[in-house]
């Protein structure tokens, strides 16, 4: 499947600029460490839902506020939803600038606070 390949490469590719990043499968699944806590997990056909999609770590505002703004990309994912996460498709046109933002706070909500210091 090149199209989840391709979005994996990125993923990679904007993860790999922060500091204290870490990935490695959890559920069979590539997953992002910021520190210690996860922030981020890649998704191909997820128990037969048909998407590529990324689930992001979010607050409860957020996901409300962002699935309500863009539902054909942004959805509340299971298991993790419930948490506050949003799951992004990758498998639609995809604006990487907005993938990288909503990553990147995902990223903040958990990266150890001396490792925050780190960036601008």
């Amino acid at each position: 499947m090149p199209r989840a390949r391709n979005a994996l490469a990125k993923l990679r590719k904007i993860i790999a600029a922060w500091p204290e990043t870490s990935e490695r499968l959890s559920h069979g699944a590539p997953t992002w460490w910021g520190g210690k806590k996860t922030f981020a997990t890649f998704h191909v056909d997820h128990h037969g839902d048909g998407r590529v999609a990324v689930w992001c770590k979010a607050t409860f505002e957020q996901q409300a506020e962002l699935v309500e703004h863009d539902p054909d990309v942004l959805f509340v994912p299971p298991y993790v939803g419930p948490s506050g996460w949003i799951g992004i498709r990758l498998d639609r046109d995809v604006d990487w600038d907005t993938v990288a933002s909503l990553l990147e706070e995902g990223y903040r909500q958990v990266a150890p606070k001396r490792v925050l210091k780190q960036l601008a």
